[in-house]
C-alpha cells in the first residue's frame, strides 16, 4: 500500500482456478481476480454493490477499463483527456525529478495551467492499460518442460515465456507479460497497452501530500493529502509513442466520475487495483525464516541506511532531494516491517502454520493414490527452502554493499554479453523490448545519486559483510575490489573511494555510451568500475546458474504441494482463494472504524476531519501544513465540501477492504462505481495481514476524494483541472 512493495521479492502465487466454487473465508476478505467475481455476486450484492457483478469480470468495459497500473502503484483515468490519478507518493518519484533546489516541487508543490505546462515525467514512467488475459498453463508447462528438472526446467520456462511474449508484443504498442501463480503451477499471459509519454499535471504541497510523513506512516487517525495528477499521452495517430511535443492527450474508452452521493460510514465500497503480492500461502518453514531472521536483519539494515543517508545529506538539498525517493521506499519498509513484526511476536501464526501443513501431509499421506500424486513434493519442498534460506544468509548484505556504479556496470556489461546472442535467446530485461526501459534507467540516475552518500551506504555494510565468517564469504568479490575478512569501514572506504575516484560512470553521457559497447571494449577499459564488472562476471554467471537449479527444482515441488492443498480444500468444499501477486484484483467492503482492542487502546472513528491538521501542526518536520491552507480551515472555508454529520471536510477514512502493497493509488468506488477515494495506507497492527488475515484488525486507510477537491479549490486554486473532473 504505502510506498509500494516489499524490497526482497520471492515467489509468489494466486488465482484459485475458476472451476472451483469459490466463497468468502472471512467477511471482505480476499484480493480477487475479476473473472471470479461473478461467483461470489451473491456476497458483493449483500455487502451493498449497486451495480451488475459481471461488469466487473470485463477488463475492457466500465469500470474496469478506467483501471491502469503505473508499475508498482495503481492509477485511474479520470477524464476524456486522459487524466490520472494516483497517490502523491506514486508520483514521487517524478516530483522528485523536476526538483530542483531552485525550483523545489518537492516542497511548494506543481501545478500546470495548461497541456503546455505539463512536465514530462521521470524517465521510465508508464501507464499500462491492461486489455487482454488468458490462461497459458499449457503452453508454459509443456510435456516436454514437466519432464525436465532444476536449472533446463528454470531456462525451458523461459524460454516458452519469451516466446508468448514474442508473439503477443507483435502487436506493437503493447506490453506483455506471463505471470505465475500458486509457485508456478498456473500461468497467464496479460496483455496491456503500454503508454510511454507520461506527464505530471498537479501535486500538492509536500505537507498537503505528505502530511504526517513517516510518523504518522501506517498510523490512524491520518490527515494525509495523497493524491497527485499524471497525464497520459499518445501520438498524432492516437498510438503509444515516446515524448514528444507534438504528442495529444490519450482518450481512454472510459474514465472514472466522481461520486453523485456523500460518502458515509457503513457503506459498500471496494478497490480495484494492482497488489504486489500477500504470503497467506507461505509454508511454516518460510514463516519461521522470515520472521526469525530475514525481517529482525532487514529492520536493522533499514534502519542504520535511513540514519546514515540523513547524516550524509544533512545540510544539502540538493542531496536531499536526489535521495528523497530512496528514503521515502526505505521508510516505509522499515516501518512495515517493524509492525509485522511487533504483530508476530507472541502470536500462534507459526503454531497455526506448522498445523495446518501437518494436516495436509496427513491427508497426502493417508491415501496410496493421494501420496503418490503428492507425496514427493511435501517431502522435497522444506529440504529445498532451507537450502535457499541458506544462500540468502550468506548472501543478504550484498544487495546493500555494492557501489551503485558498480551495480551499474555490472548491468552494462551483462548487456554487451546478451549482444551477442539471437534477440530471443537474451535474458528478460536485456532484449531489444527493453532497450528504451534500460536507457531512461541510466537517464534517471543522474538525478537520484550522490556519490558522498552512496560511498557511505557501500562502506558500512561492505564492512559488515566482511565480518562474516570467512568461509561464508566470496572470494572473487574479495579479490576484485580489493579488500579481505575483517577489514573495518574506514579502511573499506578508503579502498572504495580509489573506485570512485577513478571512474566516469557517474556522468550521464558516458554511461550511455556504454550501452553501445562491445565486451571487447569493456575488457580494455580502465574504469574501476567497468574493470570490476569484467571481473566479477563469471562468478556472477555461476551464482545465477545456482539460483536457476535451485529455483528450477522449487518450482517444481512448489506447485505440487500448492496442487495438493487445492485439493485438499476442495474435498472440503473449500476454495483457495488467491494470493496477490500483481495482477489485476478486486478487493470490497465497508467504511468502518474500528471499535475496540486496537493497537492503542481507543476506539477509531470511521473518519478523519480538518480539524486534525491544526491539530498536529507544529511547524517543523512531518507536521508542517501551509499557512494557506491552515488559513482556510480556520476561517471554516469548506464550500461544498462539508460533510453534515463531521461539521467538517472529511480528510480520511477507514475501511474493511483487503489490500497490499501496489494498492497504493487504486481508486476507492463506492456502490456504484463512482470515484469516493484512493486507497494508500493501511494500520499498522494490520499489516501482518500480508502473512496472516485478521478480519477484526484489517482496516485499509483511504483519501477521501472529498478533500482532494477541497485542497484543490479553495487553496490551490486548481479551476481547470477542477473543470476537467466536472467538479466545479
Amino acid at each position: 500500500m504505502n510506498r509500494l512493495s516489499k524490497p526482497i521479492s520471492l515467489a509468489r502465487f494466486a488465482l484459485a482456478p475458476l472451476a472451483l466454487s469459490i466463497g468468502l473465508a472471512q467477511a471482505n476478505e480476499g484480493m480477487w481476480m475479476p473473472q471470479q467475481l461473478p461467483q461470489i455476486a451473491k456476497d458483493l450484492k449483500a455487502t451493498g454493490l449497486a451495480i451488475d457483478p459481471a461488469s466487473l469480470s470485463k477488463l475492457t468495459e466500465f469500470p474496469m477499463g478506467a483501471i491502469i497500473s503505473l508499475g508498482g502503484c495503481t492509477a485511474s483515468f479520470v477524464s476524456p483527456q486522459g487524466l490520472v490519478v494516483t497517490n502523491h507518493h506514486c508520483a514521487y518519484g517524478s516530483i522528485q525529478y523536476n526538483s530542483t533546489p531552485v525550483r523545489d516541487l518537492l516542497k511548494k508543490g506543481f501545478l500546470a495551467q495548461s497541456l503546455e505546462e505539463e512536465l514530462p515525467a521521470a524517465p521510465g514512467s508508464r501507464v499500462y492499460v491492461t486489455e487482454a488475459v488468458r490462461d497459458v498453463s499449457a503452453q508454459i508447462l509443456d510435456a516436454k518442460t514437466t519432464a525436465l528438472k532444476g536449472k533446463v526446467r528454470s531456462d525451458a520456462i523461459e524460454a516458452n515465456q519469451k516466446k508468448l511474449v514474442a508473439e503477443c508484443e507483435q502487436d506493437k504498442g503493447y506490453r506483455c507479460t506471463v505471470s505465475r501463480f500458486y509457485g508456478g503451477l498456473v500461468f497467464q499471459l496479460i496483455k496491456q497497452l503500454e503508454i510511454r509519454d507520461v506527464r505530471l499535471v498537479h501535486a500538492p504541497a509536500d505537507m498537503v501530500g505528505r502530511f504526517g510523513g513517516e510518523t504518522d506512516n501506517w498510523v490512524w487517525p491520518r490527515h494525509t493529502g495523497d493524491y497527485s495528477f499524471y497525464r497520459a499521452y499518445v501520438g498524432p495517430d492516437g498510438k503509444p509513442a515516446d515524448y514528444n511535443l507534438a504528442n495529444k492527450p490519450y482518450a481512454p474508452k472510459f474514465h472514472l466520475k466522481l461520486a453523485s452521493e456523500p460518502l458515509k460510514e457503513g457503506d459498500f465500497v471496494m478497490v480495484t487495483g494492482y497488489p504486489g503480492g500477500t504470503d497467506r500461502h507461505r509454508l511454516p518453514t518460510e514463516v519461521d525464516f522470515n520472521f526469525g531472521w530475514e525481517a529482525p536483519e532487514l529492520i536493522r539494515i533499514f534502519g542504520e541506511a535511513l540514519e546514515l543517508i540523513k547524516q550524509e545529506t544533512a545540510g544539502r538539498r540538493e542531496a536531499e532531494i536526489k535521495l528523497a525517493g530512496l528514503v521515502q521506499g526505505y521508510g516505509n519498509s522499515f516501518k512495515n516491517m517493524q509492525g509485522q513484526q511487533e504483530s508476530y511476536t507472541g502470536s500462534d501464526i507459526l503454531a497455526r502454520k506448522t498445523a495446518a501443513f501437518h494436516e495436509l501431509k496427513a491427508w497426502v499421506n493417508g491415501d496410496a493414490k493421494r501420496s503418490a500424486q503428492y507425496g514427493a513434493s511435501i517431502a522435497e519442498i522444506e529440504r529445498l527452502l532451507a537450502e535457499r534460506q541458506s544462500v540468502e544468509k550468506r548472501e543478504l548484505l550484498l544487495n546493500f554493499s555494492n557501489p551503485l556504479l558498480l551495480t551499474t556496470a555490472r548491468s552494462l556489461y551483462q548487456q554487451a554479453q546478451q549482444n551477442l546472442k539471437p534477440d530471443a535467446e537474451r535474458r528478460p530485461g536485456f532484449q531489444q523490448r527493453d532497450a528504451l526501459r534500460r536507457r531512461q534507467g541510466l537517464e534517471a540516475l543522474e538525478r537520484r545519486y550522490d556519490e558522498q552518500t552512496d560511498m557511505r551506504l557501500a562502506s558500512h555494510f561492505l564492512a559488515q559483510y566482511l565480518a562474516l565468517p570467512a568461509d561464508q564469504l566470496n572470494a572473487t568479490l574479495l579479490k576484485t575490489l580489493g579488500v579481505s575478512a575483517g577489514m573495518d569501514e574506514v579502511a573499506v572506504k578508503a579502498r572504495l573511494g580509489a573506485l570512485y575516484a577513478g571512474s566516469k560512470l557517474g556522468d550521464k553521457a558516458e554511461r550511455l555510451a556504454w550501452l553501445g559497447r562491445s565486451v571487447d571494449e569493456f575488457k580494455a577499459s580502465s574504469d574501476p568500475f567497468i574493470a570490476a564488472a569484467v571481473a566479477l562476471y563469471e562468478d556472477d554467471e555461476a551464482r545465477d546458474a545456482r539460483n536457476k537449479e535451485l529455483g528450477g527444482h522449487i518450482q517444481q515441488a512448489y506447485a505440487g504441494v500448492m496442487k495438493a492443498l487445492i485439493a485438499f480444500k476442495a474435498s472440503r468444499g473449500q476454495a483457495v482463494y488467491p494470493d496477490a501477486n500483481g495482477t489485476l484484483r478486486v478487493s470490497f467492503g465497508k467504511v468502518a472504524g474500528r471499535a475496540q482492542g486496537t493497537i492503542d487502546g481507543t476506539s477509531w472513528s470511521a473518519f478523519t476531519t480538518l480539524r486534525g491538521i491544526p491539530a498536529k501542526h507544529t511547524g517543523k518536520g512531518d507536521f508542517d501544513a501551509p499557512a494557506q491552507q491552515l488559513a482556510a480551515i480556520k476561517a471554516r472555508q469548506f464550500d461544498k465540501y462539508r460533510a453534515p454529520e463531521l461539521d467538517s471536510v472529511p480528510v480520511n477514512f477507514l475501511a474493511t477492504l483487503d489490500t497490499t502493497g501496489g494498492n497504493s493509488g487504486s481508486p476507492v468506488l463506492n456502490r456504484k462505481a463512482e470515484l469516493v477515494g484512493l486507497l494508500f495506507d493501511g494500520t499498522l497492527d494490520a499489516v501482518i495481514s500480508d502473512w496472516d488475515f485478521n478480519p477484526k484488525t484489517t482496516r485499509s486507510i483511504c483519501l477521501d476524494a472529498r478533500y482532494m477537491l477541497w485542497q484543490m479549490k479553495v487553496v490551490d486554486k486548481a479551476d481547470k483541472l477542477l473543470k476537467e473532473l466536472n467538479a466545479l
